[in-house]
């Protein structure tokens, strides 16, 4: 029987939120943090990298709401239906997924942000460990150039700091991230979760905080894989933001103010939650 846990994008407000659902599971007798395999995208791989580290799932989360355990944050603002606008325009002038994927790239490569570095120790910042976990960890990003995505591990001979700021790397907002001479944007530019690249396991359990939606056009969609795992036979939970959490989580989920309410939103939604069996 194998198992895998699947984290996806939204900000650090969704960093939060995600640890907090995954702490109330686990008060509620539901731990699902001993899967088999981790595979993370964006917010999902940082939550994904804090797990393999083996930092207690209580550890994790006092550092989303006690100040003074938090990671040193840049504050960034990013209008969703402004960005989401834009990226339809792209779309509606773009005649495949993947060529609005390389439009973003170059988008991304152009845009005036923050350097490399500062945001590099943001990651780091993050992160308890910035080794590789000896349990099966992948983190998805894409290239900007070429618009595929990477799925990076500990046999890609790549720092996890830097392939977890590289599936971070938010177009526009974070500068993309260098590795063996290409450069890298946010894995959420191929899908908010990129659940399609597990190996059929039996069962998954998919926590999305941005909900089902996919903020880029994208070939792989939570909902069209979700459908294609199911039909191969393979047991899949999906865990969204309820009302209460998608408040929490707010309108700029790269603000680092919603991270207390985002996590305790998380956890009060992780306890009421009952799965049909539980992984690890």
């Amino acid at each position: 029987m194998s198992d895998a846990l699947v984290l996806g994008g939204g900000g650090v407000g969704g960093i939060a939120w995600i640890t907090g659902v995954l702490a109330g599971l686990a008060d509620a007798g539901q731990d699902v943090t001993g899967a088999d395999l981790l595979l993370g995208t964006s917010a999902g791989s940082t939550v994904s990298a804090q797990l393999g580290s083996g930092l207690a799932l209580a550890e994790l989360y006092a550092r989303q709401v006690d100040p003074a355990l938090q990671s040193a944050e840049i504050m960034a603002v990013i209008d969703l239906d402004g960005f989401a606008a834009e990226i339809g325009a792209a779309a509606s002038a773009t005649a495949s997924v993947p060529e609005l994927r390389r439009a973003v790239g170059r988008a991304a490569l152009a845009a005036p942000t923050v350097a490399e570095p500062r945001r590099r120790a943001v990651i780091e910042s993050r992160l308890p460990s910035h080794g590789w976990p000896e349990r099966a960890l992948r983190i998805v990003a894409v290239d900007a150039e070429s618009g595929e995505p990477r799925v990076f591990d500990k046999g890609s001979g790549v720092p996890l700091v830097d392939a977890v700021a590289a599936s971070c790397a938010v177009p526009g907002v974070w500068p993309p991230v260098g590795i063996g001479g290409r450069r890298y944007v946010d894995g959420g530019v191929r899908s908010m979760a990129n659940l399609d690249l597990v190996d059929a396991p039996d069962r998954v359990v998919v926590i999305v905080p941005m909900g089902l939606t996919e903020p880029f056009p994208s070939e792989q969609p939570v909902e069209r894989s979700v459908r294609e795992l199911r039909a191969r036979g393979t047991e899949v939970v999906v865990v969204a933001p309820d009302e209460a959490a998608r408040a929490a989580i707010g309108d700029n989920p790269l603000d680092p103010g919603t991270r207390v309410p985002a996590a305790e939103a998380g956890r009060t939604q992780g306890r009421a939650l009952r799965l049909p069996w539980h992984l690890g």
